[in-house]
C-alpha cells in the first residue's frame, strides 16, 4: 500500500471518528438529556413548561417568567452505557488466509458524568434573566486492544458544554416569552489502530498502525434559543420552544479543520395538575432536525474528502406524571420513546437504535426554599443488524450491535 493511500485512509477515518464518537451520549444521534435530575426522572415530559426548577431555563427560556424570586439548581447526572457488538465478522483484503475472523465484543461501554447549573433572576414583574451550564455530550467507550475489527473501534472520551444567557417577558397573564444565546465547546480524545491481522505478513507495518491519535481537540461554536409559555391557568399550561444550532469546528493539535453541523430543535410541552386530586400529567413532543446533518466537512481538499452520513429528522415523545405526596415528598415518573437519527448508513462504534426510556425519580423539600432532586432510567435500546461498514484499506465487518444505559441524576435547588 502507498502511503498516499495510508495517508488517505487516516484522514478520512478522522472524519469519521471525530463525530461519530460523540455518539455513545444514549440519545439519538450524539444528543444527550442531561439539564437536570428532576426532568431525567420523568423522562423529561412536560420539560419546557413545568418549571419547578430554575433548570427549565434549559428547554424553554420563556418559562423563567413563572418564576418570582431568584432560584438556583445544580447537579450532575452519570451516564453507564453497556455497548454489545455480535454476530461480527472482519475481513481483509490484505489477509485473506484468516479472514474472516469474529469480532465480537461484550462491552464497550463506560460511565461518563455531565454537571449542570442554572439560575434564574426575576428583575420585577415582566422580566427575569438567567445563566446556565450543562453537557450536551458526555461520554467514554473504548473497545480494547483486543478488538479484532479496531479500526471499526478505538478509544472515545467526549465532552462538551453549553453556556447559555437567557431573558423572558410576561406579556400578560397568559402568554410569555423568551430568548437565549448559547456558547458550545467541545473537547475529544480519539484514538484509533488497525487490526494487528491487517496484512498476512506478521511483520507488515500496517498491522497495529497507529491512524487517529488525538488528545484535546476542540472547538466553539454560537447558537440561540427561543421560545413562548401560554397558561390557562395555575394547573394548565404549554410551552413551545426552538433551539438553533451551529456548526462547530474543531481543530486537532496538527492544526487540521473538522466542521460538525448540528441539529436544530424543537419542542412542544404541556403540564396540567388534574382538579382535587394530587396527581400531574405532562408530555412532550420533540423535533430534532438531524437531516442536516449530511456529511463532515474535513479539510476541504481532495486528500481529505467529506465524510457521508445521511442521517433523517428524528426526536422523541414522552410522557410522565408527578404525585405530590405531601408538603416534604414530590413523586414522579415517566416513558420516552426515542427515535434513532441513523437511516441505511450505520456503523459499529454507533450503535444508534430507537430506544425507550423507563424514569422515575422524587424530589425531597427540606424546607420551603430548598429541595434536593433523585432521578433514574433505564434505556432499553434495540439489535441493530446488518451492520456493514468497510474502509478504503480494503478491510470490513459486518455485525449486530446494542446499546442499553442506566442515567442516574442528583441536583440541590434552592430559592432565595
Amino acid at each position: 500500500m502507498t502511503t498516499n493511500n495510508t495517508r488517505l485512509f487516516k484522514k478520512s477515518l478522522l472524519a469519521v471518528t471525530i463525530t461519530l464518537a460523540s455518539s455513545q451520549a444514549m440519545a439519538a444521534g450524539f444528543q444527550l438529556n442531561a439539564q437536570s435530575a428532576t426532568g431525567l426522572g420523568r423522562a423529561f415530559a412536560g420539560d419546557a413548561v413545568i418549571a419547578d426548577n430554575a433548570s427549565v431555563m434549559a428547554r424553554n427560556p420563556a418559562a423563567m417568567s413563572m418564576f418570582d424570586k431568584t432560584e438556583l439548581s445544580l447537579g450532575f447526572e452519570t451516564i453507564t452505557t453497556d455497548i454489545k457488538v455480535s454476530d461480527a465478522t472482519y475481513t481483509s483484503a490484505m489477509n485473506p488466509i484468516s479472514t474472516p475472523t469474529s469480532s465480537n465484543y461484550d462491552d464497550a461501554g463506560g460511565t461518563s458524568v455531565a454537571p449542570n447549573i442554572h439560575l434564574i433572576v426575576p428583575v420585577n414583574e415582566k422580566f427575569a434573566w438567567g445563566v446556565n451550564a450543562y453537557s450536551n455530550f458526555g461520554t467514554s467507550t473504548d473497545f480494547g486492544n483486543d478488538f479484532a475489527a479496531s479500526e471499526f473501534g478505538g478509544e472515545t472520551d467526549i465532552m462538551s458544554l453549553n453556556f447559555g444567557l437567557a431573558g423572558s417577558y410576561r406579556l400578560n397573564d397568559q402568554w410569555s416569552f423568551g430568548a437565549g444565546l448559547d456558547i458550545i465547546y467541545g473537547k475529544g480524545t480519539l484514538k484509533r489502530t488497525t487490526s494487528s491481522n491487517l496484512s498476512a505478513n506478521p511483520n507488515s507495518p500496517f498491522n497495529g498502525l497507529s491512524l487517529v491519535d488525538i488528545d484535546g481537540a476542540d472547538g466553539w461554536g454560537v447558537g440561540f434559543n427561543v421560545g413562548t409559555v401560554y397558561e390557562l391557568d395555575e394547573n394548565n399550561r404549554f410551552g413551545l420552544s426552538y433551539r438553533y444550532s451551529p456548526e462547530i469546528t474543531a481543530e486537532d493539535s496538527k492544526g487540521q479543520e473538522i466542521t460538525l453541523p448540528l441539529p436544530d430543535m424543537a419542542e412542544f410541552s404541556g403540564y396540567h395538575k388534574l382538579e382535587d386530586t394530587k396527581f400531574a400529567v405532562h408530555y412532550s413532543l420533540q423535533w430534532v432536525g438531524w437531516k442536516a446533518f449530511d456529511k463532515i466537512e474535513f479539510g476541504g481538499t481532495a486528500t481529505t474528502p467529506d465524510a457521508a452520513y445521511e442521517w433523517k429528522n428524528a426526536g422523541h415523545i414522552s410522557i410522565g406524571t408527578t404525585y405530590y405526596l405531601n408538603n416534604d415528598w414530590d413523586l414522579r415518573a415517566g416513558y420516552m420513546y426515542d427515535i434513532a437519527a441513523q437511516d441505511d448508513l450505520k456503523s459499529v462504534s454507533v450503535p444508534d437504535s430507537d430506544r425507550q426510556w423507563f424514569s422515575a425519580g422524587f424530589t425531597y423539600h427540606i424546607d420551603t426554599a430548598s429541595n434536593v432532586d433523585f432521578g433514574f432510567t433505564y434505556l432499553l435500546g434495540e439489535d441493530v443488524k446488518n451492520v456493514n461498514e468497510s474502509t478504503p484499506l480494503g478491510t470490513s465487518v459486518s455485525a449486530t450491535t446494542r446499546a442499553d444505559a442506566i442515567l442516574l441524576g442528583l441536583q440541590y435547588s434552592r430559592s432565595f
